[in-house]
């Protein structure tokens, strides 16, 4: 076994064991979640990166876990799983910062954050079925205990609905992955992918198995009408779980799909069922346009931000399902792009909240003079958000919308142009907002919280690199294009 395949598996330890010894250590000393958490990401992204290493240095890694006596579990680790995960767990250490001082605190709230974690990254690097639908399920569950660390009425409720539609999608998966087991005696994503190769694309039990697996976990991406759970817990959730949820919850969800679609059923599928492709495309854009609408609609940051990162991902998937290398490539991109800068957005209503007590476009006028800072990284990380040249968001909408010109997919083409002028009607009010109406006077004494230099460097960091990554767009598609070969 390789270093690369132990160092996988330390990858989801770091965080499971970390939340262990976070709930263990609260029954003595309650104040030690902060620290063990810290140790235990801080761990985790070590790991991560080297295993980022490993895979750029050697390849793709492919084994398994376990046996002789243990549960065996299957590991699929390459550049596209590498990027996602360091995506995931910077997301997590950033939101992790910035509950130091704004909350929520304590050892079971720290214990479920790194449950969470740890179950995000057992889908980013499962190598088969069953553990992807674990690490589904417990992210859910663990989504909503966070979720309900706000603690009213309409936090519990949301938490229930996510937990409720999450697991009826994983349940719906799971179906699918019982379906592909039973037909070709294996959960191994390679071996499946053989057995549906030697039954036929087209077959029935075939089809059946993928619309039941792709439509579980579309259920889970926040796709419509299946996307009402995302936006009433991230409007309640505290912010920093806001910021996984946008940024991390759905992305790990369209890493599951990707994983389904391309690797257990392969591209030679939606070649051989263009029907199949023309509904995903649908739900896509059904979704892109839906999500901005409601987007439009809203005054609230936080419900705003919701429905913007549904939208998004309808786009993602859309351009997934175009199946060509230049549309894979701006989702994928879209993906990471999207978790950056959505994350980051997240952290900074939170700031302007606890600060300020803003929540409505409203209470958002003229906030830009007290906090400079924090109003230009909003307005870098709105840019992204639209997707305005030369930012990460315009690079992932730039390569979609060519790759469906590339595919004769022009109405496709012209929904990514619609959803950025959507972006736009939704974006710029608050930014007007923030620097062009005077302040409330009374803003200052609603919320008059603390916010440490720290959190603002963060944010700040965030904003920059959504400029740098989409300069960088050339090195990273390099990095990406054997993943890319590799799925299609």
């Amino acid at each position: 076994m390789t270093d690369a395949t132990w160092l996988a598996g330390a990858v989801i330890a770091a965080p499971l064991l970390g939340a262990l010894c976070s709930v263990l250590a609260g029954r003595r000393v309650e104040r030690t979640g902060w620290p063990i958490a810290v140790l235990a990401l801080g761990a985790t992204t070590l790991l991560t990166a080297w295993l980022a290493v490993l895979i750029a240095a050697g390849g793709p890694v492919r084994a398994t876990l376990g046996g002789e006596g243990f549960v065996e579990i299957g590991v699929r680790a390459d550049a596209f799983s590498a990027i996602i995960a360091l995506l995931d767990v910077v997301l997590a250490l950033g939101a992790l910062a910035y509950t130091r001082h704004a909350g929520p605190r304590g050892n079971r709230f720290y214990g479920g954050y790194l449950l969470f974690v740890a179950s995000v990254l057992a889908i980013t690097l499962a190598g088969d079925l069953l553990t992807t639908f674990l690490g589904v399920q417990v992210m859910i569950a663990a989504s909503a205990r966070l979720v309900t660390s706000a603690d009213s009425q309409r936090a519990d409720y949301a938490a229930r609905k996510l937990l409720v539609v999450g697991s009826v999608g994983s349940g719906v998966y799971l179906l699918g992955a019982a379906l592909l087991a039973r037909a070709t005696g294996s959960v191994y994503m390679e071996t499946v992918a053989e057995g549906v190769a030697a039954i036929g694309h087209s077959d029935p039990l075939v089809v059946a198995a993928f619309v039941a697996s792709a439509g579980g976990l579309a259920v889970v991406v926040s796709m419509v009408p299946f996307h009402t759970w995302l936006a009433e817990a991230h409007a309640v959730a505290p912010d920093a779980v806001s910021a996984l949820l946008s940024g991390v919850v759905p992305a790990a969800g369209v890493y599951a799909f990707v994983r389904v679609v391309y690797t257990v059923f392969t591209a030679e599928f939606l070649a051989a069922n263009r029907v199949v492709v023309v509904g995903l495309i649908g739900f896509g854009v059904a979704t892109v346009l839906i999500g901005s609408l409601f987007a439009l609609a809203q005054t609230e940051i936080k419900l705003m931000l919701a429905y913007s990162t549904i939208s998004q991902f309808g786009l993602v998937v859309a351009g997934l399902a175009i199946a060509n290398e230049t549309a894979v490539f701006g989702a994928i991109f879209q993906l990471v792009g999207h978790g950056l800068v959505k994350g980051a957005l997240c952290v900074v209503a939170g700031i302007l909240f606890v600060r300020f007590g803003a929540k409505s476009l409203e209470e958002y006028a003229g906030l830009a003079k007290r906090m400079p800072v924090v109003g230009a990284s909003f307005v870098a990380l709105g840019i992204a958000m639209i997707g305005l040249p030369p930012t990460v968001g315009f690079v992932g909408k730039w390569y979609i919308a060519l790759g469906a010109v590339e595919a004769g997919l022009w109405p496709v083409a012209g929904v990514v142009l619609v959803s950025t002028l959507f972006s736009l009607g939704y974006v710029v009010p608050f930014i007007d907002r923030l620097y062009f109406h005077d302040p409330d006077p009374g803003a200052e004494r609603v919320g008059g919280g603390t916010v440490t230099r720290w959190t603002l460097l963060l944010v700040a960091i965030a904003a920059a690199s959504a400029f740098a990554i989409g300069l960088s767009s050339a090195w990273i598609e390099s990095l990406l294009r054997p993943a890319i070969d590799g799925l299609l």
